[in-house]
Formats: structure tokens, sequence, C-alpha cells
């Protein structure tokens, strides 16, 4: 779902399509994050994390394609909060309301030392859109199902 939450965005945005590449387990030594990234905590039913991560040339090219010309920092920051926002807003959509997502938390720079949840695995999905690679970064675990209370 997520996979396919990346190529749909792109595909409503840009008549270029991205090409999503097989996801991979993110090893320790793996550099996955980039320029601008950002995270969106989940919780519900799953626990974890979402993060997308993408480099400016990337961002700033996005950005011209929605005819922004203020291409700060802070413009850059906020098309990828979006971009994970809307793709996690998605899979939100799929896997229903014990599927709750936070508002995005955007890391400027690259950001080697993120550290990734240790009791849930890190499922990195490549993206290559107009000659750019970004990528998804799925961390999720089950939760274990509460019991409801015995009526007494």
């Amino acid at each position: 779902m997520f996979v396919h939450g990346a190529a749909r965005f792109f595909s409503k945005i840009s008549p270029v399509q991205a090409q999503v590449g097989t996801p991979f387990l993110r090893e320790d030594t793996d550099r996955v994050m980039s320029d601008f990234s950002a995270v969106i905590g989940i919780s519900g039913n799953q626990r974890g994390c979402v993060y997308y991560s993408a480099p400016r040339e990337m961002v700033l090219a996005l950005a011209d394609l929605f005819g922004e010309s203020d291409l700060s920092d802070d413009i850059c920051a906020d098309f990828v909060g979006e971009i994970a926002n809307t793709i996690s807003g998605n899979a939100r959509e799929q896997l229903g309301p014990g599927f709750l997502i936070s508002v995005p938390v955007v890391i400027r720079g690259r950001a080697d030392d993120v550290r990734f949840p240790d009791d849930a695995p890190a499922f990195v999905i490549p993206i290559s859109w107009s000659g750019h690679r970004s990528s998804l970064i799925i961390c999720l675990k089950e939760e274990p199902r509460r019991r409801s209370p015995r009526p007494r």
C-alpha cells in the first residue's frame, strides 16, 4: 500500500512517472536520509513511524511544478512534510481508523544519526523521479490487541 501510495502521489502531481524500486530491509550502514526528511508517528493498531527523505534538488523541482517562487528551506521543508503526510494519510484510508498518524516533524540537513525503532524493522522504498532519488522508510510493528474488560 505504501509503494502504491508513493507512485500515486507522483502521478497526481507530475507528468513524469516515479519509479518505485524494490523495498529492502535497512541495515545500520545504509545511508537513506537526505537533505530534507519528514517523520510521521504511527499509533493505534500499528506502532512506529513513516519517513520520507529527499535531496534539495528534487524538492526544488517539485516546488517548481507547483509554480512556487519562494524556494527557501522553509518551503522545501513544507513540501517534504506534505509528501510524507499525503502518503501516510492514504495508508490510513486503507487501514482504517485504527491507524493513527501524527503531524509531520521535518528534519533539515542530512539526518544520518536518526534512530529507527529497535523493535520494528525499517523497510526502505527507493523512489526515483525526474533523475532524483528519494526514500520512503516504513517502520511499523503490530500492536497486540487489548482485551476489553469483561462486564461484571
